[in-house]
């Protein structure tokens, strides 16, 4: 019974992994470029590194949640979460839960795992591979 289970159910939870993941992701995007949610931090400058930050975390959250280049996408925003830990959180403490950075190093890991494991069952990569 379990081993069905998990064969049935552990790629559909790989896909709802992917698209939750990847809206709350998302808003940290659109928080940045478009102020929604708002915060207290402001636009950052055109073609700063948060700015483009901003835009790497919008789109790549849309193709993260249609699952289109899942791989390619989530490999690169891991390794954006990896800089940004590094840069932005570390240097204010070794301890992500006083640093801050405990979301990146969650990000940073869970793209790095789609990047190798894909969008699962439920994407437009999955869709793609069955009509080619």
């Amino acid at each position: 019974m379990a081993d069905k289970l998990q064969t049935e159910w552990a790629p559909r939870i790989l896909s709802i992994l992917r698209i939750v993941s990847a809206l709350i992701f998302m808003a940290h995007g659109t928080s940045k470029i478009f102020n929604f949610p708002a915060t207290e931090r402001g636009a950052p400058e055109f073609m700063s590194q948060m700015w483009i930050g901003g835009w790497l975390e919008i789109i790549g959250g849309i193709l993260l949640v249609l699952g289109l280049f899942t791989r390619p996408t989530a490999f690169i925003l891991s390794g954006m979460m990896a800089v940004a830990y590094w840069q932005f959180h570390a240097p204010q403490s070794i301890y992500p839960l006083q640093n801050g950075g405990d979301a990146a190093i969650l990000y940073c890991f869970i793209f790095l795992y789609f990047a190798f494991a894909g969008g699962g069952p439920w994407s437009l990569d999955e869709l793609r591979k069955r009509d080619g």
